[in-house]
């Protein structure tokens, strides 16, 4: 096991992988930008260092200057949390030519798995389903043609990235050749590479995500599926664990779906792979996320299975502890994402100092936060603050139990969307399960 390990991210992920940390007996190392001297996950780690001003490009992005923190500290591994290096192939490759252990999957793994079109292939070639799609990167000239065998509607997607960048939904001829530029323009700024290509449009599917871990000694198994189709603008509000839409029956396929794949790329640590399930239970690979997601704790929930930990000993060369057969679900459980956002605004950042904070407690819940009363959010980084996660012996406890929770939780001094999770949570369709990805967007849309 190490020694020493440092986490090269902020905010609740940070304090979160901290934590794991601290109970595995690891000394820990955190970096923080000059905007974030005071954070919570630099108090809390055993040493810190700073990388750099403000901007991320500066600080959390700055690859040289975190290993070179590891390096100087003494760590031996490094954990990237989500977002910033988590899925920089680059950065997991600089990691290893320095003698450093990246916690996460290897850089051919990351590098395979981000290139979407490559995924797609990958995926095709597994017997794993995939929405009809062109099968690379292609020109504007092949993606007018492609569009116009295939029929509209049709997606425009990064080639490279994720978490919602790049993609533009175009439903007629009209609309094709200005959004693949608008999408290639927000690729390039947000991945650094404009290539694109397009899959048809399914209206109204479901999110379903499958958590895999994988040793590097050929074991793979999955920890079932959460829900995720609360978004807006694509991007997760709401996870729940297991999907209220899935019989046992799909339920196996698509997780079996999901080790097929993740043996086919050689995967090893976590990872988690996502699917579009449509009206008819016919389920397509969307793609995969090469790191530790924002929604894990609701697996860890319903399982009883701690993947930060689980990530740091399959890096430090240990075996799964059990078969899949020996993982098993209990329960429901339901993560809100607590963003520092006005809902009442059309969810703008609402940066500032959080003059009072109290969190819920209780039997089943469960706050991941990085932030507390006192605090300052800065405007530089995510909106995210924190995680309410809630437990219950099924869904209708579980969403008892998180009405309960929202009401104590306290935050002022900021706008956050834990109001917005109060009316959701009291909405007849969510209570139901009757919503789909784009059922957000739509009620937003629709006059009040």
């Amino acid at each position: 096991m190490f020694r020493k390990v440092l986490v090269a991210n902020r905010g609740e992920i940070a304090i979160r992988v901290l934590r794991a940390c601290r109970e595995l007996g690891i000394r820990t190392v955190a970096v923080y930008s000059e905007a974030d001297a005071q954070a919570r996950h630099v108090r809390y780690a055993d040493e810190a260092r700073l990388m750099g001003p403000a901007a991320a490009t500066r600080s959390y992005l700055n690859s040289e200057a975190i290993i070179a923190a590891a390096r100087e500290t003494g760590a031996e591994a490094i954990h990237p949390g989500y977002g910033f290096l988590a899925e920089n192939a680059d950065f997991a490759r600089a990691c290893r030519d320095a003698g450093l252990v990246f916690i996460g999957p290897s850089p051919e793994a990351i590098q395979l798995m981000g290139d979407k079109a490559e995924a797609r292939k990958l995926a095709d070639a597994a017997g794993v389903p995939i929405v009809p799609g062109t099968p690379d990167k292609v020109t504007p000239e092949e993606a007018l043609a492609f569009a116009e065998r295939i029929g509209f509607p049709i997606m425009v997607k990064a080639a490279a990235g994720g978490g919602g960048r790049g993609i533009r939904i175009v439903r007629d001829r009209a609309e094709f050749e200005q959004a693949l530029q608008i999408a290639a323009q927000e690729a390039h700024a947000a991945f650094g590479d404009g290539s694109l290509y397009l899959e048809k449009f399914l209206d109204r599917p479901r999110h379903i995500e499958v958590q895999v871990l994988a040793d590097h000694h050929g074991n793979v198994v999955h920890l079932f599926e959460r829900e995720c189709s609360i978004q807006r603008r694509r991007q997760k509000l709401w996870e729940e664990a297991p999907s209220p839409a899935l019989s046992p029956g799909l339920r196996a396929q698509i997780c079996e779906a999901a080790v097929r794949l993740a043996r086919a790329a050689g995967y090893t640590n976590a990872g988690t792979i996502e699917f579009l399930v449509d009206s008819g239970g016919s389920f397509y690979f969307l793609e995969m996320n090469t790191r530790i997601q924002v929604e894990h704790p609701v697996t860890e929930l319903v399982t009883g299975i701690d993947i930060v930990k689980e990530q740091i000993r399959i890096a430090a060369g240990e075996r799964l502890p059990w078969s899949q057969e020996e993982v098993s679900l209990r329960g429901h459980a339901i993560e809100f994402r607590i963003n520092a956002e006005d809902p009442a605004m059309q969810f703008f950042p609402s940066p500032g100092v959080i003059e009072r904070m109290e969190l819920p407690a209780g039997p089943g819940v469960r706050c991941d936060f990085g932030f507390g009363p006192g605090d300052e959010v800065p405007p530089f980084y995510d909106s995210l603050i924190g995680k309410l996660i809630v437990w219950g012996r099924d869904r209708a406890e579980a969403l008892a139990r998180g009405r309960r929770a929202l009401d104590e939780l306290v935050i002022e001094g900021i706008a956050t969307t834990a109001p917005f999770h109060q009316q959701l949570a009291d909405d007849p369709e969510v209570i139901a399960a009757a919503y789909h990805v784009q059922f957000l967007d739509e009620r937003l849309a629709s006059p009040q």
